[in-house]
C-alpha cells in the first residue's frame, strides 16, 4: 500500500511542509528526523500532519503531483 504523507517542521521559526509518498511511513519519518534526507534535514524535527493511503502507486503519485501544484498547496493548507 502506498501512502501519501504530509509533514510539518516543528522549528519555531519555520512554516515548512513536506509532501511525499512511501510504503513505510514510520521508517520514512525516522529518516527525515535523523537528517538522512538532504532536502528536509535543515528544517527538522518533523511531525506527521496528514497521511492518505492509496491502493496503488499510480494514484499516490498523481495526488503527490497535485499537492505540489499551486492549487494543490492551497487545498492542502485549507483542508489537510
Amino acid at each position: 500500500m502506498c501512502r501519501e504523507i504530509r509533514l510539518y517542521s516543528e522549528s519555531l521559526d519555520s512554516l515548512h511542509f513536506y509532501v511525499g509518498i512511501t510504503d513505510d511511513l514510520r521508517t520514512r519519518l525516522a529518516k527525515h528526523n535523523a537528517g538522512e534526507v538532504p532536502h528536509t534535514s535543515k528544517y527538522g524535527p518533523w511531525r506527521l500532519k496528514t497521511y492518505v493511503a492509496f491502493s496503488n502507486e499510480k494514484q499516490a503519485v498523481a495526488f503527490e503531483k497535485y499537492l505540489k501544484s499551486a492549487s494543490g498547496r492551497a487545498f492542502a493548507k485549507k483542508r489537510l
